[in-house]
């Protein structure tokens, strides 16, 4: 098993993670240069279920510090959520919080 070191913690990289356990995780987003704050907003809304207020504070945290977590759920559950991130050309990964 292969272990990322991010700063001071370590986190599994989503290849890592057990998906039959449901296993907690986090979605993480990272910053880009070509999608727009309306764009990562309304897919934040659409997506993840926020509320407008919610996907505004990430999408600025997420320019400012480079990624933010947007959502912590089970594996499984936020696989389908990364996907559909990605599809709409944001940059998305899982992390395990194991």
């Amino acid at each position: 098993m292969s272990i990322y070191a991010s700063g001071q913690e370590d986190v599994l990289l989503e290849e890592d993670i057990d998906v039959g356990t449901g296993e907690p995780a986090d979605l993480i987003v990272f910053n880009d240069d070509h999608n727009t704050f309306d764009w990562v907003m309304q897919s934040f809304v659409e997506i993840l279920g926020h509320t407008a207020e919610q996907s505004e504070q990430l999408a600025l945290m997420i320019h400012l510090k480079g990624r933010a977590t947007v959502k912590s759920a089970a594996f499984n559950e936020l696989r389908p959520k990364k996907e559909a991130l990605c599809d709409r050309g944001l940059s998305a990964v899982i992390e395990g919080k194991g």
